[in-house]
């Protein structure tokens, strides 16, 4: 076992003076819009997908299992509009049973380069069979074989084994169309509340928190609450 000075160090907090130059370089930005929080999230997404090194869309996916105990992942947002934010998967995979159980869910959007978040909690649907067929159909090919050929989450003897499956999978296919498997297809999280929350200097950071009405969209409007950092 490595001693604790063998491990690579913990970078420490800023100093003041640290803060201070972030200040002193950094124009203020305005206060964060209360208006609609869908608008606000896809101005921030428009500006990832602009300034994030790889997968703007990437977002920490957390659910619960039979016992409550959480578990979270990343998976990567194929839509996100008034209706929530989808994302697909195998259906037979731990987070498709544990939402098949518990349809409740909660999103993280983490932008480093912006400095910015947005969590996302609220309760989850599935997508239409049209949906999933159309967003199916343009994932690259060796992708949609994998989807036929992986029991995601269960276990796998070796390599070997998933490399014949996707043999398998690929000759059944041949050059034909790769039809959308039945355990595959989306799920869309129906946001009841979505944070903002800003990186601002001395931990002083700016948190903007949108509640849905009763309808579970904010279709019939939304509340909104500052919270202190």
């Amino acid at each position: 076992m490595p001693s604790v000075t063998d491990q690579t160090p913990i970078p420490p907090s800023p100093s003041e003076d640290d803060y201070v130059r972030q200040v002193v370089s950094a124009e203020p930005p305005p206060l964060l819009s209360e208006a609609d929080p869908i608008a606000l999230f896809q101005e921030w997404f428009a500006e990832a997908v602009a300034k994030e090194p790889n997968d703007a869309n990437a977002m920490a996916l957390s659910t619960v299992d039979a016992d409550g105990m959480p578990d979270v992942r990343m998976v990567l947002l194929k839509a996100a509009d008034a209706d929530g934010f989808v994302f697909y998967t195998n259906l037979e995979s731990a987070k498709g049973c544990e939402l098949a159980a518990n349809p409740r869910a909660a999103l993280l959007f983490h932008w480093k380069s912006l400095r910015r978040q947005v969590r996302v909690r609220g309760v989850v649907t599935r997508t239409t069979d049209e949906e999933a067929d159309a967003y199916f159909a343009t994932r690259a090919r060796p992708a949609q074989i994998g989807a036929w050929a992986s029991a995601q989450s269960r276990t796998l003897p070796d390599r070997l084994a998933l490399e014949k499956k996707i043999a398998e999978v690929g000759l059944r296919f041949g050059l034909g169309k790769v039809t959308r498997p039945p355990h595959w297809s989306g799920f869309r999280v129906v946001p009841q509340s979505i944070e903002f929350w800003r990186d601002r200097p001395f931990r002083l950071h700016e948190r903007l928190l949108f509640e849905a009405a009763q309808d579970g969209r904010g279709g019939a409007g939304w509340t909104t609450r500052r919270l202190f950092p």
